[in-house]
């Protein structure tokens, strides 16, 4: 007959492989999610210097690293909905959201990129940044091609995600990301009216001249 020594001792060999796997799990996922942050980041800075092809290649080495991700936490659920594989979500979604809406493309949806919903909604809203930076950049090139055009996507994404009011716990810090988008399109409105007038002044004085 065991005493409680002996039992402790059995059910501490039982739960020790698995907290095990897990630590390892654990391990390997937050180096693949750093590279997977990585990888978008640079993957935005290239679509800014609007080299859309290394964007693209960037996007698709993180894309790799997400389904591996997936498919290695499958089995550690706790680990699959964490903080930080939320984050590398996140960022990937941003990046390529990023990049279709300045492409012109058709938006993926989440289980394409193999991101949860709220990894995706989040990246979209984290998107209208990277577009108000890409305006500033078209204004200061002199080129108002898809100014008004990505300001109204910008327009449209705050939209959307003002109906998406859940509890932070569904939703990840959504509701910040939307609070402080308002601000976003509203200094961009500003800052392309300010420019247009100009532009159209300046028209004016070319045609007198």
């Amino acid at each position: 007959m065991s005493g409680p020594v002996e039992d402790l001792e059995a059910i501490a060999a039982e739960l020790r492989p698995y907290f095990a796997a897990e630590d390892e799990a654990r391990e390997k996922a937050l180096r693949s999610c750093r590279r997977v942050i990585r990888y978008s980041a640079d993957a935005i800075r290239a679509v800014h210097r609007q080299e859309h092809d290394r964007a693209e290649g960037l996007l698709d080495s993180a894309y790799k690293l997400i389904r591996e991700l997936n498919h290695d936490l499958a089995r550690h659920d706790r680990l699959l909905h964490s903080g930080f594989v939320h984050d590398a979500q996140k960022e990937f979604a941003e990046g390529y959201i990023t990049l279709t809406l300045i492409a012109g493309e058709d938006l993926p949806r989440p289980e394409a990129l193999g991101v949860s919903n709220a990894a995706y909604l989040d990246g979209l809203g984290e998107s209208v940044g990277e577009l108000r930076r890409y305006i500033l950049d078209s204004l200061r090139r002199g080129d108002f091609s898809h100014c008004e055009e990505l300001l109204n996507l910008m327009d449209e994404i705050y939209g959307i995600l003002i109906t998406m009011d859940f509890p932070e716990l569904l939703s990840h810090g959504l509701r910040r990301t939307t609070d402080a988008i308002r601000g976003i399109i509203e200094r961009t409105r500003g800052d392309l009216t300010v420019a247009l007038r100009q532009k159209q002044l300046e028209t004016k004085l070319n045609d007198l001249s």
